[in-house]
């Protein structure tokens, strides 16, 4: 997969895991707030931060209707109608640049998720340098073009959607003017179960698609995403959060200052370690080879002596002959004094 270049970073399967913290709505309506969680990220590692654009009159209608009342019992938002929870959750759009300024300070990458053409606007007059799609507007045929014909990398995830849907989606954002896209693999429970998860979908995915896939996780902890970029994933997204504890609509499934940490070192060493096909010792391992199993003598024995498995053992180090020539070693006798602990070799056997 070609790799994509994003305010001079580069993301693809050649570099570490490009890691995004997602503020979501965990700012709880506060702009210092806001941008204390824009430094938390940045002093964990994180190598974008991400918003979204909308306001509750972009997003749904101020409806009492049962249709428009999030009712599941499970739902972390049971309850509230979606107008009054889009109200509470989203990001005035008047805080964009400070925030979008600060992660520049700090050596991020700020971008969002629009979810409107009149977001995408917005942004475009803020010079975002990539967008992404949520998994609940990945049907959205016209947002999609829109955000296309920008011609900025975009991140789309993948929740909900079947293989045509998401066939129609990637023609969609290509024929619109997309070249640099990136899928993620995306469960949309709040929080997901790793269970639910199905990581494995990524290696098809991104050769279904040829592009790279990455992963939207909502699950808690690091185990599913470390586990992803063993599969291939070049992005992880991550909701974050300064403390779980102050609450917000997403803070329950949000990961705090130093989980976000152990993710960024954690993945990267996943990358790490999955290296090449390669059999045989590396060279790191060269220097261990003297430690494996090898034929050494385990009593003093003398000229003519017959080896037996009371006088030669298979133990380590390995200065000795390898342990496939032991069985053949019994019986033979010893062309000279041997003393125990000398490693045997092919000059000691007549």
């Amino acid at each position: 997969m070609n790799e994509i270049i994003v305010e001079g970073r580069r993301i693809g399967i050649k570099h570490r895991p490009f890691i995004i913290a997602e503020m979501s709505g965990n700012h709880n309506q506060s702009l210092e707030r806001a941008l204390n969680i824009v430094e938390a990220a940045a002093k964990a590692g994180a190598h974008a931060l991400k918003i979204q654009t909308y306001t509750a009159d972009t997003m749904t209608l101020d409806i009492e209707n049962p249709e428009f009342r999030i009712e599941d019992k499970e739902s972390l938002w049971q309850g509230n109608t979606l107008y009054k929870l889009y109200q509470e959750a989203y990001t005035p759009w008047e805080w964009h640049k400070p925030i979008f300024d600060r992660c520049i300070e700090l050596g991020m990458v700020p971008f969002s998720t629009p979810f409107d053409e009149t977001a995408v606007d917005f942004l475009e007059e803020l010079r975002v340098p990539m967008y992404k799609i949520a998994s609940f507007e990945n049907n959205d045929i016209p947002l999609i073009k829109k955000v296309a014909s920008t011609g900025k990398p975009m991140i789309i995830s993948t929740g909900m959607a079947t293989v045509a849907e998401l066939d129609e989606t990637v023609r969609a954002a290509r024929e619109a003017g997309c070249k640099d896209l990136i899928l993620l693999k995306c469960t949309s429970t709040y929080p997901a179960n790793p269970e639910n998860t199905n990581i494995s979908t990524i290696p098809h995915m991104k050769d279904l698609f040829n592009c790279q896939v990455g992963l939207s996780d909502h699950t808690l902890g690091t185990g599913v995403a470390v586990g992803s970029v063993a599969l291939g994933a070049t992005v992880i997204e991550k909701h974050f959060t300064l403390s779980r504890l102050d609450g917000g609509v997403d803070s329950a499934f949000s990961m705090e200052p130093q989980e976000m940490e152990n993710l960024v070192v954690e993945t990267e060493r996943a990358w790490q370690a999955l290296g090449k096909i390669t059999y045989g010792p590396t060279e790191k391992e060269k220097a261990s080879l003297k430690y494996r199993r090898s034929i050494y003598v385990a009593k003093d024995i003398k000229i003519g002596e017959i080896f037996t498995k009371d006088n030669i053992k298979i133990i380590r180090p390995g200065y000795g002959l390898e342990p496939k020539y032991y069985d053949e070693l019994l019986g033979n006798n010893a062309k000279q004094d041997i003393t125990r602990g000398t490693p045997l070799t092919f000059k000691d056997i007549f």
